[in-house]
C-alpha cells in the first residue's frame, strides 16, 4: 500500500477514536507527557487551570479559566458541557471530588490518588490494601487534615458517592525526573556533596519511585482502556537511601554526614516497601525498571550540584 494512503488510514483511525477530554491541571510536570500523549493519541483537550502557567500545547488544546476549589467556578465554567473522560490530576480531598462532579457531566473519570493512601505500604503492595468503599467518608477540605487522610477522603468520595459513571484512581509513590520542582532526591545529593548533615530515619528501607514521564504517559494511557477501580503505577525495582548515598560516595569521593541534629531529609517516615502493579500489567502497561534511570538522574543530580560548588 502506498505510504500516504497509509497514513491517510491511521488519520481517519485516530479520528474515530477520537475523545473530549477534560484534563484539570495538566501544564506542570507530569502533566506535560500525560497531555503531550493525549495530543499524540489524536483526542481533543480541554486544559483546565488557574491559567497563572504558561503551557507548551500551542493550538492542539483549548483552554478553560477556573479555580479548583470553588464550586461556583467549576460549575459557571462547564455548565451544559459533557466530556467522555475527565483527567483530574488536583482533586486532593472529598470536596474537591464533590465539587468536579457536581459540576462536570463525564462517563469516565480519572482521580490522580496516590500510595499515601495505604496504611502503611508493605512489600507488595496491593490496591487492595486500601479500601475507599467502606471506610467513614468525610466532607473536607485540603487543609483538614494531613496529605495522606485528605487523599485517602478523597478516594471515598469517589468510590461512596459517584457510581454513576466510570471511576479510575491512579496511585503512584514519589515522581521523580530532572524537572521534579519538589527537588526531594536532589536533597540527598546536594547534601552529600556539600557535607551538610542530614537527618534520615530510613536509611535502608526499600522504598519505590516513578519516572514523571512515565507517570504521565500511564494516565494517557487509561483513557480508552476497559478499566474501573484503583491501580498502582510504579517503577519495577526498589532503591534505598543507603544505595544511593553509597553511588554518591563511589563517584565523589563524598561521604554524607547523617545526624539527629541534621536538616530532615524528605523521604523520612517511609517505610520498607514496594508496589505491586499487577493491574497495569493485566492492561497491557509495562512499567520501566528503575534501574535503567535512576542512576543516569543521580549523575544528572551531582554534575548540577558539583557545578554549584565549584
Amino acid at each position: 500500500m502506498e505510504l500516504g494512503k497509509c497514513q491517510e488510514i491511521l488519520s481517519l483511525r485516530k479520528r474515530e477514536h477520537s475523545m473530549e477530554i477534560l484534563v484539570v491541571g495538566g501544564t506542570k510536570y507530569f502533566g506535560i507527557p500525560m497531555v503531550q500523549k493525549l495530543i499524540e493519541q489524536g483526542h481533543k483537550i480541554t486544559l483546565a487551570t488557574r491559567q497563572t502557567t504558561q503551557d507548551c500545547f500551542g493550538g492542539h488544546v483549548k483552554r478553560v479559566k477556573i479555580e479548583r476549589t470553588n464550586p461556583a467556578s467549576l460549575k459557571n465554567a462547564f455548565s451544559g458541557r459533557t466530556f467522555d473522560v475527565v483527567i483530574d490530576k488536583l482533586g486532593y480531598c472529598s470536596n474537591d471530588i464533590k465539587y468536579m462532579m457536581e459540576a462536570v457531566r463525564s462517563e469516565k473519570y480519572i482521580h490522580m490518588s496516590s500510595t499515601a493512601v495505604y496504611q502503611p505500604k508493605v512489600i507488595d503492595t496491593r490496591e487492595e490494601l486500601f479500601d475507599g468503599y467502606h471506610k467513614e467518608l468525610v466532607w473536607c477540605n485540603r487543609s483538614d487534615f494531613p496529605y495522606d487522610e485528605i487523599k485517602r477522603q478523597a478516594e471515598c468520595a469517589l468510590w461512596q458517592e459517584y457510581r454513576d459513571r466510570k471511576r479510575i484512581a491512579v496511585r503512584y509513590p514519589f515522581v521523580t525526573s530532572k524537572d521534579d520542582y519538589t527537588k526531594r532526591l536532589l536533597f540527598y545529593i546536594e547534601h552529600a556533596i556539600k557535607g551538610m548533615p542530614m537527618h534520615i530515619d530510613n536509611l535502608d528501607s526499600r522504598m519505590s519511585l516513578i519516572h514523571a514521564k512515565e507517570a504521565g504517559e500511564f494516565l494517557a494511557y487509561l483513557v480508552d482502556k476497559d478499566f474501573e477501580g484503583a491501580i498502582n503505577g510504579c517503577s519495577d525495582n526498589t532503591v534505598s537511601i543507603r544505595e544511593i548515598l553509597d553511588y554518591v560516595e563511589t563517584k565523589t569521593g563524598k561521604k554524607s554526614i547523617i545526624s539527629s541534629s541534621g536538616e530532615a531529609a524528605p523521604y523520612n517516615g517511609e517505610p520498607d516497601h514496594s508496589i505491586n502493579t499487577d493491574k497495569a500489567k493485566k492492561l497491557g502497561y509495562l512499567f520501566s525498571n528503575l534501574n535503567d534511570w535512576l542512576w543516569d538522574l543521580v549523575d544528572y543530580c551531582i554534575d548540577i550540584t558539583s557545578m554549584n560548588v565549584r
